[in-house]
């Protein structure tokens, strides 16, 4: 049986404000973008024989990172669960946790959710990161033993919060 914390690990966690940046970005990409690609080739391929042309090789470059931005933007945005914030004690998707790494005095704040995040005031810690994962689901109080490649320690949960923007 798979928990409840494993799957959301598994899932996109999105707030309202990420996804309708998401969104925009990929109205942007699909329309205006593509169009402004499609003319930079038309114009590349004006300069002649397409096979010596870096102007025209810049331009199918940029077109095929464009369409995979849209495509990638398209699938998160169909499968994203929209978090609302909601009471909690517990660490899960849209909390801002305060975390005590070792035996350090000074704590680090993140924010737990997609790395589609990009929050400026927080460190986006992903779900499905190591840790992201070790503290799904535990309280302020709490400990986990992280397996880091160079060392092991311990990180305490110190508090947890909803996110304010």
């Amino acid at each position: 049986m798979v928990s409840r914390y494993a799957r959301l690990v598994e899932e996109v966690h999105l707030s309202s404000e990420a996804r309708d940046r998401l969104a925009a970005e990929l109205e942007t990409r699909s329309r205006a973008r593509r169009s402004e690609i499609s003319q930079w080739i038309e114009r590349a391929r004006e300069h002649g024989d397409i096979r010596e042309n870096a102007d025209y090789d810049a331009a199918k470059n940029e077109q095929g990172l464009n369409e995979a931005r849209i495509r990638q933007l398209d699938a998160l945005l169909r499968s994203a669960v929209v978090v609302e914030s909601t009471e909690s004690d517990v660490v899960q998707p849209g909390t801002v946790v305060e975390l005590r790494m070792g035996d350090d005095e000074e704590t680090t704040t993140y924010l737990v959710g997609s790395i589609e995040e990009r929050h400026d005031a927080y460190d986006v810690l992903s779900l499905s990161s190591p840790l992201g994962k070790l503290i799904m689901g535990k309280s302020p109080g709490e400990q986990v033993d992280f397996a880091g490649p160079k060392r092991s320690f311990k990180v305490a949960i110190v508090s947890v919060s909803l996110r304010v923007d």
